[in-house]
């Protein structure tokens, strides 16, 4: 006799569950990445990328999935307005310098960038490495980057 009501009560907690995770889903962000090489303009296929939010410091490593075509799929939590973002190379240990800070003086600073412009019409970061350009599609980021030179990976093992 107690079963039915303890199958009802857990049948509530599932269907409790499945919406939540629908609303989540609903309020979630995403946005489609693509990393271009500064030199080349040729797309960097990868999933190494480190997030950062809202002016925050925390660095969220594992939001984005690799897609088939080398573009990164970047789910943003539900209330995230701005985001940073910098890519590893060589097994994660280095980091790529980001183009659109290369020319900031005396240390490179994060560009924050908008969630909303980049879903309303798309973003290109600017990019001060070189002269390549790309367009970007609503919903879409496009960044570039060029990998240290020695005078920067030494800067880091400094530090």
């Amino acid at each position: 006799m107690k079963v039915r009501p303890t199958f009802g009560l857990l049948l509530l907690f599932v269907f409790m569950g499945a919406l939540c995770s629908f609303s989540y889903a609903q309020n979630a962000k995403t946005v489609t990445i693509r990393m271009l090489d500064a030199k080349t303009g040729v797309l960097i296929a990868t999933s190494e990328f480190l997030i950062r939010v809202d002016h925050k410091e925390d660095v969220h490593g594992n939001w984005v999935q690799q897609n088939d075509d080398g573009t990164g799929k970047l789910i943003l939590p539900p209330g995230t307005s701005i985001f940073s973002i910098q890519a590893k190379y060589n097994e994660s240990s280095d980091v790529y310098v980001d183009c659109d800070a290369a020319r900031d003086k005396p240390e490179p600073i994060p560009h924050w960038y908008a969630i909303s412009d980049i879903l309303a019409s798309g973003v290109v970061a600017p990019n001060g490495c070189s002269k390549h350009s790309a367009v970007a599609k609503p919903g879409e980021f496009v960044f570039f980057v060029r990998k240290q030179n020695w005078q920067e990976k030494m800067k880091d093992m400094s530090q």
